[in-house]
C-alpha cells in the first residue's frame, strides 16, 4: 500500500466526493422513482413486512463481523496479505454461522411474526444475499484504503438498477412480497460480480495471530459500536413489528425512508470518504480540523434545505399524487425523522473523526447512551402516542448532537458555528418562502415543481450572499484539485 501525502489525500478526497455524489445521484434517481412507484403499487402492510424482515437480517448480520474491515481502513501502516487473509477468514466463518442459523430457524422466525410462506422465503433470500455481500468486503476495502472512491460506487449503481427495476416490474405484475424477494437476490449476484471485475482479489484463507490481535484492538470496539447502533435502530424495528400492525410499521418505514433520503444521497458519501480520509490525516491535526469543518458545511449545505423543503411540501405531494393519500398518517413522523436527519448530518462526520483518530471508545460510550435512551423512551412513547412516538423519540435522542460537538472539540479544533450557521439561516429563509408560495400557488404537480424550483433559487441566492467568501474559496479548492 503506497503512502499518501496530504496533497494526494486532498485531491483524491475531493475527486471522490464529486464522483460519488454525481454517480450516487443516479442511484438515488433510480431508487426515488422505484420507491415512488412501489408506494403506489403496493400496500403499506407489504412495506411493513419488507421493513421488518430486512431489519431482522441487518440485526443478524452484525454478528458476522467484528470490525476488521474498518480496522484495515483505519490502520496507519500499510495493510499486508496476512491482514487480508485473516480478515476474510474470520469474517467468512462468522458469516457462514449466521446464515446457517438463519436458514435453520427461518420458519420459527416467520411464525413469531406471523409471516406467510412468501415472507419466510424473503427472509431466507435476504440471508443468502447477505452471504454474497460479505464476499465483497476485501475488494471494497482495497479500493477504500487507496481512496479510489470513484470505483466504489459502480457496483452500487449496478445493484440499484437490478433491484429497483426488478421490484417495480414484478410489483406491477402483481407479485407482492415476491417482488422484493427476487429483486434482493438479483441485487446480491450483480453486485458481487461487478466488484470483482473492478477490484480483483483472489480469495484466500489464512489466520495469523499477530495480525488478528492488532486489527481486533480497533475492530472489536468499532463493531460493538455498530452493534449498539443496530440495537438502537434495526432491532427496534424488529420489536415494533411485533407490537404494532404491519401497516403502522409501513408508515414508520415510509416516513423514515423519505426523511433519510438526503442523508443517503449526501451523508453516505461523506461517511464513505471522511473515515478513510480522516484516518490518513490523523497525524496532521491542523489539516484534519479544516477537513472536519468543511465536511460538516458540505453536508449541511445540501441536507438542511432538502429536509425543510420535504417537510413543508409533503402534504401537497400526498394530496396531488394519485393513490398517495394512504400515506397521510405518516406526515407527522416524517417531520420528526427529518429533525433526526438534520442533527445526524452534523454528528455523523464528528463521530467519524473520532473513529479515524482512534478514539473509538468515546464513540462507543456515546452509542451506549443513544441506545439506552432510545429503548427506554420508545416503548413509553408508542404506548402514549402510537407509532408517531417512534419518530418523536428519534428526534429527541438525536438532539444530543451538541454533546458530540463539545466532545470532539476537545480533540479536534474546528469552528462549529461557521460550519452550520449559513446553511441554517438560508434554509429557514427558503422555508418561509416555500410555505407561503405553496399555500398560494400549488394546485397540481406542475405548480408544485415550480415552487420547488423557486425555493432552490431562493436558498442558493441567500447562502451565496451570506457565505460568498467561503463558497468561492471552496470552489477554488475543488477546481484546483480536479484540473490540477
Amino acid at each position: 500500500m503506497e503512502d499518501l501525502d496530504i496533497r494526494l489525500i486532498t485531491k483524491r478526497s475531493i475527486q471522490g466526493v464529486l464522483a460519488l455524489v454525481s454517480r450516487t445521484f443516479t442511484i438515488q434517481i433510480i431508487s426515488f422513482t422505484a420507491s415512488f412507484l412501489l408506494t403506489i403499487l403496493l400496500a403499506p402492510s407489504v412495506f411493513g413486512v419488507f421493513f421488518v424482515v430486512s431489519a431482522a437480517i441487518a440485526f443478524l448480520s452484525y454478528f458476522s463481523d467484528i470490525g476488521l474491515a474498518a480496522a484495515l481502513i483505519q490502520k496507519k501502516e500499510a495493510i499486508t496479505e496476512k491482514d487480508l487473509k485473516t480478515t476474510f477468514t474470520i469474517q467468512q466463518i462468522l458469516v457462514a454461522s449466521v446464515v446457517i442459523i438463519t436458514l435453520f430457524f427461518s420458519k420459527n422466525i416467520g411464525s413469531f411474526y406471523n409471516l406467510d410462506k412468501e415472507g419466510v422465503i424473503l427472509l431466507q433470500v435476504l440471508a443468502i444475499a447477505f452471504f454474497l455481500s460479505s464476499l465483497k468486503t476485501i475488494p471494497s476495502v482495497i479500493l477504500e484504503r487507496s481512496l479510489k472512491f470513484e470505483k466504489l460506487v459502480i457496483p452500487q449503481i449496478i445493484e440499484a438498477i437490478f433491484f429497483n427495476v426488478t421490484a417495480v416490474i414484478l410489483a406491477f405484475l402483481g407479485f407482492g412480497i415476491a417482488s422484493f424477494t427476487i429483486a434482493v437476490l438479483l441485487r446480491g449476484i450483480s453486485g458481487l460480480i461487478t466488484i470483482y471485475i473492478i477490484s480483483p482479489w483472489r480469495i484466500r484463507f489464512g489466520f495469523y495471530k499477530d495480525s488478528a490481535k492488532k486489527l481486533l484492538s480497533f475492530g472489536v470496539p468499532f463493531q460493538l459500536n455498530s452493534f449498539l447502533a443496530l440495537l438502537k435502530d434495526d432491532l427496534l424495528i424488529v420489536y415494533l413489528g411485533k407490537v404494532l400492525p404491519f401497516n403502522q410499521v409501513g408508515f414508520i418505514g415510509f416516513a423514515q425512508k423519505w426523511a433519510f433520503t438526503p442523508l443517503r444521497l449526501i451523508m453516505d458519501n461523506v461517511i464513505r470518504i471522511t473515515f478513510p480520509s480522516f484516518s490518513r490525516l490523523q497525524d496532521s491535526k491542523d489539516v484534519l480540523s479544516r477537513a472536519v469543518e468543511k465536511s460538516i458545511f458540505a453536508a449541511c449545505f445540501f441536507i438542511f434545505p432538502s429536509l425543510l423543503g420535504l417537510v413543508i411540501l409533503a402534504p401537497y405531494f400526498i394530496e396531488i399524487i394519485p393513490k398517495y393519500t394512504k400515506w397521510e398518517p405518516a406526515i407527522f413522523s416524517l417531520a420528526f425523522f427529518a429533525i433526526n436527519a438534520a442533527f445526524s448530518s452534523v454528528s455523523t462526520p464528528l463521530t467519524n473523526a473520532l473513529n479515524a483518530i482512534g478514539k473509538i471508545r468515546i464513540t462507543l460510550y456515546l452509542m451506549i447512551f443513544w441506545t439506552i435512551a432510545t429503548w427506554v423512551l420508545t416503548p413509553v412513547a408508542v404506548f402514549n402516542f402510537g407509532f408517531n412516538g417512534v419518530a418523536a423519540v428519534s428526534a429527541l435522542v438525536s438532539s444530543s448532537m451538541f454533546l458530540v460537538v463539545y466532545i470532539v472539540k476537545r480533540h479536534v479544533k474546528f469552528n462549529f458555528l461557521r460550519a452550520v450557521i449559513y446553511p441554517l439561516i438560508s434554509s429557514f429563509v427558503m422555508g418561509i418562502g416555500v410555505y407561503f408560495l405553496g399555500a398560494q400557488f400549488v394546485k397540481d404537480i406542475w405548480s408544485l415543481l415550480l415552487v420547488i424550483a423557486s425555493g432552490a433559487i431562493l436558498y442558493f441566492a441567500v447562502i451565496f450572499l451570506l457565505a460568498r467568501r467561503l463558497i468561492v474559496s471552496d470552489i477554488a479548492l475543488i477546481r484546483a484539485n480536479i484540473f490540477k
